[in-house]
């Protein structure tokens, strides 16, 4: 979902910058070292309070942490929160704070800043938030060191929703009584995380430092990290094999770079399928604003024109699977396969558009539309596709290729778009992942990643306000399938593929995605070069 076709070369306005960048770094035992990665896009803020855009997602959870963290072994942990207990109605949940937590800035953090957070910052700019906090109705702060959430109803889901990749507790002595959304921390974080912000060069590269106060002793075993944001996967390649980036993301690849690489012997490939970021899909969506798309027919004509399978083997090159659900596959304890089947068969595409009324006209056109690319390649090959797939039933595609803050703006903010490819993760539960795609609620001006299709469905609303609140994990299942069922129905959104998240990195680099959650989407308090 990142762009990078057009990378002009890295130079760095700052030489002693330049000069680190540049050089092969010496490892041993001993804590210590610069780890650089490189990303695409770069962020627009850092903060995933305000945002739950990948961009960010990857870089903000070093500088904040979360009130759990989530261990894909073995669920939610203690991180910010030492302990936690439910009430026997299981309307109230009591967290125990860690004490001795400073910021960056030496402010203690207290439970004044997880109610803050909670209840102006989750519950109305995150679209993950909005899905996942509904039924907080307040939170108490008996103590600076006592949390009480008080909730309407049971909310089986709640633990997962406070990793620091989703909920990151903001300061609330930097952001009460601010304009939050344009309050000048988004970009200059104050966090209570192992690495605090020392430089951003917009365009170049972001170095976080060690922060030495941090609460966990002896963490971060790294000096420093540095995110290089560049936009050419062959310049990505390059750079991970001469040794001058030590991890990239498998997005700021292509396939075919990858599939290379996966041979050189100074790289592993760590497939990152079962984690939480295992759990995205690649979908095209519909503004419903527009007139041409409230025919649920000219939706389905669309999904019958789609050949997943070429996408899958010719652009993703079969480095992932097919989704024929909006929970994807390898989400098993909520994917369900008997949900309504859209085959590619462009003479069905083509029937449904004459029955919904969308003849030819004298150049064989039957409807002329938009489509948003998310900034990537993979997004933007998908999206050239798809003009040529769709072009045979006689819909012309223009497609309109933009930078990421363009796109945030347009597809979420604007809503000034008629089609869009766009990417989501569904993880760590559904309540979170993929409640905020269809439910009325999240419609939302400004929040990315949120309900941009305008789909409102009630029935859909009452179950997915159901599964929200239901304990039973047969009946919540039960739950998710009827949901899949309904908005496969409607089509608001047409899932396509689902693409494996992997990373590359240099072999010397240790303990990169530890089952502690510390990993690469984590806070990387673990990672040591050697």
């Amino acid at each position: 979902m990142f762009n990078r076709r057009t990378f002009i070369g890295y130079s760095l306005v700052s030489t002693a910058a330049a000069g680190l960048l540049g050089q092969r770094l010496s490892y041993g035992d001993t804590p210590g070292g610069t780890l650089i990665i490189a990303q695409n896009p770069e962020p627009t803020v850092l903060t995933t309070g305000l945002t739950t855009a990948p961009a960010t997602q990857l870089i903000s959870p070093k500088i904040f942490d979360g009130l759990l963290y989530l261990s894909p072994t073995n669920g939610p942990q203690p991180q910010l929160a030492e302990s936690w207990s439910f009430s026997p109605d299981g309307l109230q949940v009591t967290f125990k704070l860690r004490p001795g937590v400073l910021w960056h800035d030496g402010q203690p953090f207290t439970s004044a800043d997880v109610a803050f957070s909670v209840m102006q910052v989750w519950k109305k700019y995150s679209s993950r938030g909005r899905s996942a906090f509904p039924n907080v109705q307040s939170v108490d702060t008996p103590d600076p060191l006592t949390a009480v959430w008080n909730l309407s109803r049971p909310t089986p889901y709640l633990l997962s929703a406070l990793n620091a990749r989703d909920s990151q507790v903001l300061p609330r002595h930097l952001y009460a009584g601010t304009d939050i959304l344009n309050n000048p921390a988004n970009i200059a974080p104050i966090g209570t995380g192992p690495f605090r912000l020392k430089e951003w060069v917009r365009g170049n590269y972001l170095t976080l430092e060690r922060n030495p106060a941090y609460w966990q002793t002896g963490k971060p075993l790294l000096d420093q990290v540095i995110y290089r944001f560049m936009s050419d996967p062959s310049s990505v390649s390059a750079a991970l094999e001469t040794g001058s980036v030590h991890v990239a993301y498998a997005d700021t690849l292509s396939n075919s770079e990858i599939r290379r690489l996966k041979n050189s012997p100074a790289l592993s490939v760590i497939d990152q399928l079962n984690t939480y970021g295992g759990t995205g899909i690649m979908a095209l969506e519909f503004n419903l604003q527009r007139p041409q798309f409230q025919d649920v027919r000219v939706r389905q004509a669309f999904a019958h024109a789609i050949d997943k399978d070429f996408i899958l083997k010719h652009i993703l090159l079969d480095q992932g699977t097919i989704a024929d659900s909006p929970i994807p596959k390898n989400f098993p304890q909520f994917y369900s396969a008997g949900v309504p089947q859209y085959p590619f068969d462009l003479k069905r595409a083509a029937a449904l558009l004459d029955e919904a009324g969308l003849k030819p006209d004298k150049d064989g056109i039957r409807l002329r539309i938009k489509n948003d690319p998310s900034p990537s390649p993979l997004y933007q090959q998908t999206a050239n596709f798809l003009r040529s797939s769709f072009g045979k039933i006689g819909v012309k595609l223009e497609i309109r290729n933009q930078d990421y803050a363009q796109f945030i703006d347009r597809v979420y903010g604007r809503y000034d778009f008629d089609t869009n490819l766009s990417p989501a993760s569904t993880a760590p539960d559904p309540a979170i992942g993929l409640q905020r795609f269809y439910w009325s609620r999240n419609i939302q001006s400004g929040v990315a990643y949120s309900n941009a299709t305008h789909y409102s469905s009630p029935q859909v609303d009452a179950l997915l306000e159901q599964a929200q609140v239901d304990n039973d994990p047969v009946h919540r299942r039960d739950l998710y399938h009827q949901i899949q069922t309904r908005v496969l129905e409607d089509l608001p959104r047409i899932p396509i593929v689902s693409s494996e998240d992997a990373l590359l990195a240099r072999r010397d680099v240790q303990n990169l995605t530890d089952t502690s959650g510390a990993g690469f989407i984590g806070n990387l308090s673990n990672v040591r070069l050697g």
